[in-house]
């Protein structure tokens, strides 16, 4: 965990006009869902990379997967993201083979699996999410306020919103913070330019 400014992620864009509130707006970073179709955010690789290449080239581009396949990750490494970000299963075989920068992230069950990976070197952070990643549902903060810090980046996740992203990071003093739901429209799909405004706003008056 880190005292410099909070960085910011939107993840689970999907359409041109969720880059283009991005762009305006610039995040650190921009996170794609891949390889899941339980979720309604996720995208094949050719419609991740279309999107991609609208994306302003200060944003780092962000694969969200889960318990990838090491053909999958290969996939996604040919495709020009700057990181991976893997949740569930992720075994030593497949993690010594990843050429990008990983992010792991952990939910409140198994965060005591952190261990292994703060020595790794394949691993650059964590993103500490809700039991169920992109439900929208916030957890306690206090699971992660006494973990013992490091030199890798901490994503807070899990329900954040532009009502409470100020109280979590007093809470948590993350290195950055990491929003999906908390900034789509209540009544159809896509990410809802007014919600990212004041997410992003309230994040960097701090």
């Amino acid at each position: 965990m880190s005292s410099k400014k909070t960085q910011i992620k939107i993840c689970g864009l999907t359409t041109p006009e969720d880059i283009r509130y991005i762009n305006e707006t610039r995040p650190d970073f921009a996170g794609f869902v891949l390889f899941f179709e339980k979720s309604k955010r996720n995208l094949s690789v050719p419609q991740a990379k279309k999107l991609t290449e609208l994306l302003s080239e200060q944003i780092k581009k962000v694969a969200v997967v889960v318990a990838p396949t090491l053909e999958q990750i290969r996939e996604i490494e040919k495709t020009g993201f700057d990181y991976i970000q893997i949740h569930g299963a992720l075994p030593e075989s497949i993690l010594s083979e990843i050429h990008l920068p990983v992010l792991k992230a952990f939910n409140i069950r198994d965060m005591k699996d952190i261990s292994f990976y703060q020595t790794h070197p394949n691993i650059k952070g964590y993103v500490f999410d809700a039991l169920e990643p992109g439900s929208g549902k916030t957890f306690d903060w206090k699971t992660v306020s006494v973990l013992p810090g490091d030199h890798k980046l901490f994503f807070l996740a899990g329900g954040l919103c532009a009502e409470n992203v100020t109280d979590a990071i007093r809470a948590v003093h993350p290195d950055a913070v990491d929003v999906s739901s908390g900034v789509e429209y209540d009544a159809k799909p896509g990410k809802d330019p007014e919600k990212i405004r004041a997410f992003v706003a309230n994040v960097r008056k701090l």
